[in-house]
């Protein structure tokens, strides 16, 4: 089964059992993938979006959710922080778990090995790297801490 199909069961789910903070996210996600399919037709690309665009668009709206969480809690709104907090749960039930901080260590190890003589110089390099081997399951902030580490920055 389908990235798309699981959201929309669930959707279905959520409106049955009424749980309002999961159908909002989901119907709100839905909207997103709709969105995105246009952008595909926009630019002559045909099909249903894969699960990988799906993942995409649902990693940008993660990231959105988190800068409005931090943003709500410095201006001192819980309240609008903590709905946030709610919709993100929701979107990471369906994103593949989190590289740990030990697959990110040798992540990077294995990129630095590629350059013998690194320096900040090469941040972006093993950055791109690094992304790349882990496939996008570390976010870039973590993997940037580690690699600043590695590089004595």
């Amino acid at each position: 089964m389908s990235l798309l199909e699981d959201i929309s069961r669930d959707c279905k789910e959520a409106m049955k059992s009424r749980d309002g903070v999961t159908l909002d996210t989901l119907r709100f996600l839905k909207s997103a993938f709709h969105n995105r399919e246009i952008e595909k037709k926009g630019k002559g690309e045909e099909g249903p979006l894969t699960d990988s665009e799906a993942l995409e668009v649902m990693k940008r709206e993660v990231k959105k959710r988190k800068e409005a969480f931090d943003m709500y809690i410095s201006a001192g709104r819980n309240d609008l922080a903590e709905k946030e907090r709610a919709e993100l749960s929701v979107i990471e039930r369906y994103l593949p778990p989190q590289a740990s901080d030990e697959e990110i260590e040798k992540a990077v190890s294995s990129a630095l090995s590629r350059f013998p003589q690194a320096t900040t110089k090469d941040f972006g390099s093993v950055m791109g790297l690094v992304m790349k081997e882990l496939k996008g399951n570390a976010e870039a902030l973590r993997v940037s801490k580690v690699i600043k580490e590695k590089l004595g920055s």
